[in-house]
C-alpha cells in the first residue's frame, strides 16, 4: 500500500482560478484582465533608492524580523497622515512577506483550530484559504450586489460562542466596495459587544473614487486595541513581485505575530525594505491622488465598454476590479462564461464563483483594469466584439 503524502490542512484546497485563467490567457495569447498583476510603472524614486540599496551591498544580510527601522517609521508616518492612526513604529508594526504573509502570521499566532472567523462574500480567495489551512472556520455573511450593504442583523445571524474575529477588506477585492463610516460603526459596535477582533485588509487604501473615503477601522473609537490593520505596497507602487506588506496593531497582538513572522519567514527582504523606505519619503502626496484619478478614468472607460457589450458592471468605488453580470451570455456556469469570453475575444477574467460560496457568484465574472492605457484600450476593443 502506498502512503499518501498530503496533509489534512490541504484538504479541499485547489489551485486558484485566478492563476488558472492566467495560464489559459497565455495559451491563447489574450489580454489578461484576470490576475491583479498590476503591470504599471513603479515610481522612479523607489526604483532608484532600491537599486542603490542593493548595489551598496550594505543590506544583504538578515534584517530584524519585525522590519527595519526606517520602513517602520515611514509606515507609522503614513498611518498618521492618511489613516488617522497613532502608531508606535517600535512596537505596533511588523513588516511581512506581503499582505498574505501578514494574514498567515495573524491566523497562526492568535487563533486556534476550530475558532470561527466571520468573512464577507464576495471574499478574496487567499483570505478564505489561509483561514482553512490554519484550521479556522469561516462563517459567511453574504453581501448583495450592487450596493453590497452590511447590516447588524446579518452579523448576529452567524455569530456563535466560538466566534473570535471578523475580516473586512476595504476597498474590497473583488467588489470594489469602500466601506462607509456607518457600516464600519456597525461592525465596531458588534466587535465590542461580542469581544471580537477586527482584521482589516486595506491594501487598496489609496485607490478610491469620486466621493468615497477610505476609513481605517482602527481609527474608530474603542477599536485601536482590538484591530489588526493589514496593508502593503504592492498595489500602490506596482511592486507585487517584491512581496512587502505589514500589519499594524497594539503591542499585545503584534508581539505573537512577530514571533510567527520570525519562525516562518525570518524577515522580509532587507535591501528592498531600505530602498522602499527611502523612496517613499521622496514621493509627493500628489502621487497618491494622481494614481487614484488615473484609475478612476480607467474604471470609467472599461465599465463603459462592458456596458456597451451588454455585460452590466457593478461599478466599483475603489480598488481596481469590477464584477460584471455575465448572465446575458446565456451560460449556466460562470466558468464556462469566462472561458467563452477568453476564447471568443481573447480577454481573461476570473469566474465569480472564485469569490462566493453562494450562487451569486455564478452570475458574475471579475475583470482587473490595472493596466497600461494601450493594453486597456485593446481589451475594451476586444470586449466590444462580444455578441450578447
Amino acid at each position: 500500500m502506498t502512503r499518501t503524502w498530503r496533509s489534512d490542512r490541504t484538504a479541499g484546497l485547489t489551485q486558484s482560478y485566478i492563476r488558472r485563467m492566467t495560464r489559459e490567457c497565455n495559451r491563447v495569447g489574450g489580454v489578461n484582465l484576470g490576475q491583479g498583476i498590476c503591470d504599471l510603472p513603479t515610481p522612479q524614486e523607489i526604483l532608484d533608492a532600491t537599486s542603490e540599496a542593493v548595489l551598496s551591498d550594505e543590506f544583504s544580510t538578515y534584517g530584524p524580523f519585525e522590519g527595519v527601522d526606517p520602513l517602520r517609521q515611514v509606515i507609522a508616518d503614513k498611518c498618521a497622515w492618511h489613516n488617522n492612526m497613532e502608531v508606535d513604529p517600535a512596537t505596533d508594526v511588523v513588516v511581512t512577506i506581503g499582505a498574505t504573509g501578514a494574514l498567515t502570521c495573524i491566523i497562526q499566532s492568535l487563533f486556534n483550530p476550530g475558532d470561527e472567523f466571520i468573512l464577507f462574500e464576495p471574499y478574496y480567495g487567499y483570505h478564505l484559504n489561509t483561514m482553512k489551512v490554519g484550521g479556522v472556520v469561516p462563517k459567511f455573511v453574504t453581501l448583495q450586489p450592487p450596493e453590497w450593504t452590511v447590516t447588524r442583523e446579518a452579523l448576529e445571524a452567524v455569530v456563535t460562542d466560538k466566534t473570535r474575529a471578523i475580516m473586512i477588506c476595504t476597498p474590497a477585492n473583488p467588489s470594489g466596495k469602500v466601506w462607509s463610516r456607518e457600516e464600519l460603526d456597525i461592525v465596531a459596535d458588534f466587535c465590542k459587544d461580542h469581544d471580537l477582533l477586527a482584521v482589516t485588509d486595506e491594501i487598496y487604501e489609496f485607490i478610491v473614487y469620486e466621493g468615497a473615503q477610505h476609513i481605517s477601522m482602527a481609527s474608530l473609537p474603542g477599536m485601536k486595541e482590538r484591530t489588526l490593520t493589514i496593508c502593503g505596497f504592492s498595489k500602490t507602487f506596482s511592486i507585487t513581485g517584491w512581496r512587502l506588506g505589514f500589519v499594524v496593531g497594539p503591542e499585545h497582538l503584534t508581539t505573537p505575530i512577530g514571533l510567527i513572522n520570525d519562525l516562518f519567514y525570518v524577515c522580509a527582504p532587507t535591501p528592498l525594505q531600505y530602498g522602499l523606505a527611502k523612496g517613499m519619503a521622496q514621493l509627493s502626496r500628489d502621487y497618491y491622488s494622481d494614481m487614484s484619478a488615473d484609475y478612476q478614468k480607467k474604471r470609467d472607460v472599461f465599465c463603459g465598454a462592458l456596458t456597451e457589450a451588454g455585460l452590466t458592471p457593478h461599478v466599483p468605488d475603489g480598488a481596481y476590479y469590477v464584477l460584471a453580470d455575465i448572465t446575458p451570455l446565456g451560460f449556466d456556469d460562470d466558468k464556462d462564461a469566462a472561458m467563452h469570453i477568453l476564447e471568443t475575444v481573447g480577454v481573461a477574467s476570473v469566474p465569480g464563483s472564485s469569490f462566493f460560496v453562494s450562487d451569486i457568484g455564478k452570475t458574475l465574472t471579475r475583470f482587473c483594469y490595472a493596466k497600461k492605457w494601450p493594453v486597456l484600450e485593446e481589451a475594451c476593443e476586444r470586449i466590444s466584439r462580444l455578441k450578447v
